[in-house]
């Protein structure tokens, strides 16, 4: 049996016949960049997300890179950045003329608040959460941590498009679920094709609900201009085509359903390989015990064998894997200039000696997840 690590044919194979009618429409209006195809999936995602605002960019990176600048991050300031996120979350920063501040990260891959906190200077402008691999990290500890000092929170939810979480600072129960994208100053957003909602192309989002930063990035994100040839601003051509906001708007119409799908393929997983001797993910969680609602964009393991070993194996069956990340960012030669080290952030050095994310998209079928399972439990 072939287990593809992701397969977009499947998805759009279900819902070609809308994708196409909302292509031939922007294609019989010829609105190509931004217009109203865009607006209308910034306002139905704003709704989504719960969030007064919604602005469309041109990819994750482009989002965080505003959202950084909206909350003004610039020359000389510190930024506090996981060192186990895609290598986006730190070069919004270095696009800003910011230093990215690597911190250690949790049993849930998630921030740790400790390093951080050691981490805070008079130089810390903000702070980037990253609600990893589509769990919802949260953020009471970190709201304490930043309250007393100005530092903004940008919430990076790249991999966590509907990953809800009880709502900072009300904790009691019972805890209404809040989703992500709701809890920073700004909230960046990728549409890159295999994420939970991606587009045909590249894409990403702001959400906010700060008039500034709206009135800001919506003039930064078109040459600094929200009228033509009216230049306010030195801004940036980070706009949305007008064909990804048509799919995106389709496609936003199944990402509930979609998501409780990854929910039910976890859950699979995670019977199948409860008695096999790998570190599964925590957060099997139901709505009536915990507020937390991972939307798994990946299904990451850990392992003690030789990761190598385990996954030329299960590619020998069939079995696509891949490493998210192989390396922790402040070891990258990107950043050597930082002066890390080996050791520095034992926690994210170890992870990214030892993680796989198996295969995860809502198509996978059951088939697919036993056969993984069984494989991998033959191999160890």
């Amino acid at each position: 049996m072939e287990v593809p690590f992701v397969d977009l044919k499947r998805q759009h194979k279900n819902i070609q016949s809308e994708i196409s009618f909302a292509i031939n429409e922007v294609f019989d209006n010829t609105a190509f960049v931004h217009g109203k195809y865009v607006e209308n999936f910034e306002n139905e995602f704003a709704k989504y997300i719960g969030s007064k605002y919604c602005l469309c960019v041109s990819s994750g990176t482009s989002a965080l890179h505003l959202s950084l600048l909206a909350a003004g991050v610039g020359p000389g300031d510190e930024v506090i950045v996981p060192a186990n996120t895609f290598i986006a979350t730190a070069e919004a920063v270095s696009h800003c003329g910011a230093i990215p501040v690597f911190v250690d990260v949790n049993i849930n891959y998630h921030m740790d608040f400790i390093s951080a906190e050691k981490k805070i200077t008079n130089k810390t402008k903000a702070i980037i959460p990253v609600h990893l691999y589509g769990k919802a990290m949260a953020l009471d500890e970190l709201y304490s941590l930043v309250s007393n000092n100005g530092i903004r929170i940008i919430e990076d939810c790249a991999q966590a498009h509907g990953a809800s979480i009880g709502e900072c600072g009300n904790w009691t129960s019972p805890v209404i679920p809040k989703k992500v994208g709701n809890f920073g100053f700004a909230s960046a957003f990728s549409f890159y094709p295999s994420k939970n909602l991606g587009a045909c192309g590249e894409g990403g989002a702001i959400t906010t609900n700060d008039d500034d930063a709206y009135a800001f990035i919506k003039r930064m994100r078109d040459h600094g201009s929200i009228k033509k040839y009216e230049h306010d601003l030195v801004g940036y051509n980070y706009r949305m085509s007008g064909l990804q906001g048509a799919i995106l708007s389709v496609k936003l119409k199944y990402l509930d359903k979609w998501n409780g799908r990854r929910r039910d393929l976890a859950n699979r997983y995670h019977c199948n390989l409860s008695n096999c001797p790998v570190a599964l993910p925590d957060n099997m969680s139901h709505e009536d015990i915990d507020p937390s609602f991972p939307v798994y964009h990946l299904y990451v393991i850990q392992t003690a064998k030789d990761r190598t070993i385990v996954m030329k194996n299960l590619k020998d069956k069939g079995i696509s894997t891949g490493i998210h990340y192989p390396v922790p960012l402040h070891l990258t030669k990107a950043y050597a200039h930082l002066g890390y080290s080996r050791g520095d952030l034992p926690w994210a050095e170890k992870f990214a000696d030892r993680i796989i994310s198996l295969p995860m998209f809502p198509e996978l079928r059951n088939d697919e997840v036993d056969y993984v399972c069984n494989t991998l439990k033959e191999i160890l």
